[in-house]
């Protein structure tokens, strides 16, 4: 095979990769159809991915799976550690095909006003077949300069909750509302929730988890479309698409209060349970 023939055939894998991931991130994002422009109509983009992310329905655990070709398509260029970028499976948060497509598909993110104040991007943590998901509000200083959620002081009362519960750090996901962090570590605006929102929701289908456990309010509302104070939600099991979700209070609270770690640890306890993990010993 001639060089233009060997570079004409690995453009058009490179090519097949993208669409296939581009596909893999739509489903996670409970996008099932796109409609087919007219011959007058302007190009379509990529729908942006919903509020209400994937229906209640019983989805594939993960939507690579069920979509992947019988045989695997050559890494892409970008894939391939080509200069100019791109992300790839090893990536922070990003071992499985779907994730990795919504980490492509949210790219270097300028959808808000926190890209601008941000040093890296704060996608995601873990095993990406976690039965055991952690949501948390947004990255801190810490996490921003890391590229990596829930390492600060906060980070580290989570790792040792999560060692209490029989588990190691790397045998969850842990994730955030927003990806970026908000100056001084306030609390995220709305419009930077919703603009972050569709990629945790792409981030939960991807992952296909047996229990989500939202840490602190913001997580909680967002996900439950609550506006129930965390004291409230804690200790009571919810759904989210399916899947069981159990509210508790965020590790960053608990430092500041720490005469609510026994409220906290119960609430653990109940997804211990749920997990069919053992009582801890006495």
């Amino acid at each position: 095979m001639s060089g233009d023939a060997q570079e004409r055939q690995h453009a058009a894998a490179g090519i097949a990769a993208e669409a296939l991931r581009h596909l893999l991130w739509l489903e996670a994002a409970g996008v099932r159809e796109v409609p087919v422009p007219g011959p007058g109509d302007a190009p379509v983009s990529a729908p942006a991915p919903t509020a209400e992310g994937p229906a209640g329905k019983s989805q594939p655990r993960h939507p690579a799976e069920a979509m992947a070709p019988a045989e695997p398509a050559p890494p892409s260029r970008r894939q391939a550690g080509r200069p100019g970028g791109g992300y790839g499976l090893g990536d922070k948060g990003c071992g499985s095909d779907a994730l990795l497509a919504a980490r492509e598909e949210l790219g270097d993110c300028t959808r808000c006003a926190l890209a601008r104040g941000r040093t890296n991007l704060v996608f995601g943590v873990g095993d990406p077949r976690a039965a055991l998901v952690f949501v948390g509000e947004g990255p801190g200083e810490d996490e921003d300069l890391k590229g990596e959620p829930f390492v600060g002081r906060a980070g580290q009362l989570l790792t040792r909750m999560i060692e209490a519960m029989g588990f190691r750090r790397e045998e969850v996901y842990i994730a955030n509302v927003v990806k970026c962090r908000p100056p001084g570590n306030r609390n995220p605006e709305p419009d930077e929730i919703a603009a972050c929102e569709g990629f945790l929701k792409a981030q939960l289908a991807a992952i296909g988890p047996r229990v989500i456990v939202a840490l602190g309010k913001f997580a909680a509302q967002t996900l439950l479309r609550e506006t129930t104070p965390i004291s409230k939600l804690r200790g009571r099991w919810f759904e989210y698409a399916g899947v069981k979700l159990m509210p508790t209070f965020h590790p960053a609270y608990l430092l500041r209060s720490p005469e609510e770690k026994k409220r906290a640890w119960e609430d653990l306890q109940l997804v211990m349970k749920e997990l069919g993990k053992p009582p801890p010993r006495k």
